[in-house]
């Protein structure tokens, strides 16, 4: 059961890949922040034997990493305007 955190986040990582690939790279960099912040949740709410590979530190040394590199990530990419458009 351990594994299923990491599995979701995997999942959401290779679509985040997938968009980047398809030269969707806003759509992609968002949805790596998102994933980010879901794995910080996933770390918050289970315990280290639950979270699996999520857990990496400690529990408050991960969810602030996470959430910071999610927030950042999210921020950024709503932030830059799309290209042609003013």
């Amino acid at each position: 059961m351990s594994h299923v955190p990491l599995a979701i986040i995997s999942v959401f990582l290779l679509l985040a890949l997938v968009l980047v690939l398809q030269d969707r790279w806003r759509r992609g960099a968002f949805v790596l922040g998102v994933t980010a912040l879901l794995a910080a949740w996933f770390r918050l709410i289970l315990p280290e034997i639950q979270a699996g590979l999520i857990a990496v530190r400690s529990k408050p040394f991960d969810v602030s990493v996470l959430v910071s590199m999610g927030v950042i990530i999210v921020w950024l990419t709503l932030s830059i305007d799309p290209l042609g458009t003013d």
